[in-house]
């Protein structure tokens, strides 16, 4: 807060009387100074309240107005006059010039040293006063902290600075704004969009800046961008290392003093709220993940995955062909998900083979238009291929997508996910969905998931039944034979068992299916009935949804 020139005419203990200048009460006070210099502005910072008996006045009426020129121009808030001592009153041409420019002159009846002692009273208080309301915007946004997070942090943050604060991640995309509610009649139609679609984020046309000034930034810097009217100040978050991201505080000009420590005391309660919640993301991943793993080894049934996490499918699942760090996998969710809620229902998994199994919810919203025929699927399913393209190239790691439409295809979508990652560099460079290749998609459609589920469970039936009375593996050893190409060696290498083993359970297999193996209609229909899961890609759309 300034101490204007209206409020120091009423200080206690001042007699002050305005002659003109009448403009100018709103300059502030910085300083009471005595000069009776003819040209005091070389020894002058700007913001003074010149006191003087006028010796320093020139004697010529041209001289008088380029005084007062010079000291409007200076910047200085006041000239304050002493009469009786050296002049008897104000010349007329003083009074002229002030009212011209804006530059109150008083009469004083008052000691200088008592003026500049209650000038320098009137800023001592105020640093009190200031200091005063630091400290309690600081316990306020300690329990805004504690109690509503970084949301809680910026809210207060901007109220008690009276501004708008806004959060943005590593990479410089806004994450939360404050204040949250805007005023629709003060921010227009601009001011009701969300940024980049985020929720609680509330677009403003300084956002732009922050954000180009965050991104250009030093790994670790602090910028204040000051137009003359308003101060954006942008600092890095973080305690060590790369930015954890970016606070961006918007105020009048200049930027006060209390500003500067108010966003100081946020920037550190935002980097131990990051901390903290990436902490406790991280440890909900690799929950998630162990979950993840125990149902696609077969540990663990996708019922009981659903029951044990929060689920909502349709999912995309996405398999990139490296293996990615925690933290550079959380970071990669961070871009493509902008949605916090969203990520709280992704699954990231790093598998045996070397791939990292990314599940990520079917996002809902219309394909993106910049994208081909090609690459368009059923409603939203566009933008997740192009979500899983973006997730790629993040990583810099190829990758495969399939859709999953409920927990029970997980499975089997992370094994074509998984084959189409597996591809060959020069066959799949970046990203490639099921739905991009033409005969899988249409493999996919021409079969009803509850029809090939109940043709594989006919065929097979009389081999489970056999199973679960004499025990065996009569399912596992055929597959392993027919996916060997009927080599007895090579079968039995991979089931680990001797030929003389195999041979046995192939001929109980035959016995029991009711047809021999010689049969090929017989040998397809067990062959379907093994691989349709393979073969056909899940996500088939169901009844009422769109192709």
């Amino acid at each position: 807060m300034a101490l204007t020139v209206a409020q120091a005419m009423t200080l206690p203990g001042m007699e002050m009387r305005l002659l003109a200048g009448r403009a100018g009460l709103a300059r502030a006070v910085r300083w009471a100074h005595v000069s009776e210099l003819a040209d005091p502005v070389p020894w002058l910072l700007g913001g003074e309240l010149v006191l003087t008996i006028g010796l320093g006045l020139p004697a010529d009426a041209a001289g008088r107005r380029a005084y007062v020129e010079r000291l409007a121009g200076a910047g200085c808030a006041a000239l304050a006059f002493a009469l009786g001592e050296a002049v008897a009153s104000v010349p007329a041409e003083v009074l002229a010039a002030a009212d011209e420019h804006g530059l109150p002159v008083l009469e004083i009846l008052t000691p200088f040293i008592a003026v500049t002692e209650a000038v320098a009273r009137w800023h001592a208080d105020e640093r009190v006063r200031g200091e005063r309301r630091v400290v309690a915007a600081q316990e306020a946004m300690a329990r805004a902290a504690l109690q509503a997070g970084s949301a809680g942090i910026l809210r207060a943050l901007a109220e008690h600075t009276g501004g708008e604060a806004l959060l943005l991640d590593p990479h410089g995309t806004p994450r939360a704004s404050g204040p949250a509610a805007p005023s629709p009649g003060r921010h227009g139609a601009a001011g009701a969009r969300a940024a980049a679609g985020v929720p609680g984020v509330v677009e403003r046309p300084w956002h732009g800046r922050a954000v180009a000034a965050a991104r250009s930034a030093a790994r670790r810097s602090a910028t204040v961008l000051d137009d003359g009217i308003h101060a954006v100040q942008v600092q890095s978050l973080g305690f060590t290392g790369p930015p954890s991201g970016w606070l961006a505080i918007r105020t009048a000009s200049p930027l006060e003093w209390h500003t500067r420590m108010l966003a100081n005391q946020a920037a550190c309660l935002l980097a131990m709220e990051l901390v903290g919640v990436r902490a406790n993301r991280a440890k909900a991943h690799a929950q998630r993940a162990a979950l993840l793993s125990a149902v696609l080894d077969g540990t663990l049934t996708p019922r009981q995955l659903g029951e044990l996490c929060p689920v909502a499918p349709p999912y995309e699942v996405i398999a990139v062909r490296a293996r990615v760090p925690a933290d550079a996998a959380m970071e990669a969710l961070e871009d493509v998900l902008p949605d916090p809620d969203a990520e709280d229902r992704a699954f990231v998994c790093a598998r045996p083979d070397g791939t990292t199994l990314f599940v990520l919810p079917e996002d809902a919203r219309p394909p993106d238009p910049g994208l081909s025929d090609a690459g368009r699927g059923d409603a939203g399913r566009g933008e997740v291929r192009s979500r899983g393209a973006r997730l790629c190239d993040r990583l810099g790691a190829p990758g495969g997508g399939c859709r999953a439409h409920d927990l029970e295809e997980l499975p089997a979508a992370a094994r074509h996910a998984t084959a189409l990652a597996g591809r060959g560099a020069d066959a799949a460079p970046g990203y490639t969905h099921v739905d991009e290749l033409e005969t899988a998609a249409l493999l996919r459609d021409a079969f009803l998931p509850e029809a090939a589920h109940r043709f594989s469970a006919a065929v097979l039936r009389p081999l489970r039944e056999h199973e679960a009375r004499h025990g065996g593996d009569l399912v596992a050893t055929l597959r392993a034979y027919l996916e060997a190409g009927e080599n007895l060696e090579l079968a039995a290498r991979r089931l680990g068992v001797h030929r003389n083993t195999l041979r046995r359970r192939l001929t109980t297999a035959e016995r029991v299916s009711g047809r021999p193996f010689t049969d090929p209609g017989h040998r397809l229909h067990l062959w379907l009935a093994l691989s349709l899961g393979d073969l056909v890609p899940p996500g088939r759309p169901r009844d009422g949804e769109s192709a």
